[in-house]
């Protein structure tokens, strides 16, 4: 019993430690004027990709933070097959992303904050573990989420005020 505890319990502080890089690498999406949606790829408790939301400045609809970790991960190991594989985002992966996750055979996703729009592990639909797929991935949520909820939160409370102010002074503007 208690190895199963102090490995639960080293579980939840290696989960958290990867979790917190992943937002780190939100912190630069944002710094990139990007949604800050951060990823690292972790094997045999090393990081072997990272990534963060990269769309808007590589104009790119597939830029995501997951596929930009999965994308180096698979440098890395010189390998699209990204057996016994954790990944670490910090919101729910999108359909395309969990697609992305299920035909690299990543072995387990762990997200913070769930997205109740287009979560695909299970808020919306389940595209992880779907009876139609020839693989499975584990997945948890719920690590570090209400960091990483309030990460998203902050950045959209901030775009809102900024589109707010550049409205009120284009209309400020005298006519020409």
């Amino acid at each position: 019993m208690l190895n199963k505890e102090l490995a639960a319990e080293h579980s939840v502080a290696t989960d958290d430690a990867f979790m917190r890089r992943a937002m780190e690498l939100a912190a630069q999406a944002e710094a990139e004027g990007e949604v800050p949606v951060g990823a690292v790829i972790v094997h045999n408790g090393v990081i072997i990709g990272e990534g963060w939301n990269r769309s808007i400045g590589h104009h790119d609809a597939t830029a995501h933070a997951e596929m930009m970790a999965l994308r180096q991960a698979g440098q890395t190991l010189q390998n699209y097959r990204l057996i016994d594989t954790t990944l670490y985002v910090t919101l729910e992966p999108c359909p395309m992303c969990a697609g992305a996750i299920v035909h690299s055979r990543v072995g387990k996703v762990v997200f913070g904050a769930h997205d109740a729009k287009t979560g695909a592990a299970g808020s919306t639909m389940n595209l992880l573990s779907y009876e139609g797929v020839n693989h499975h991935v584990l997945f948890q949520g719920d690590v570090l989420a209400t960091e990483c909820r309030a990460q998203l939160q902050a950045f959209f409370k901030r775009r809102r005020a900024e589109k707010k102010a550049a409205k009120i002074a284009a209309r400020q503007q005298p006519d020409v």
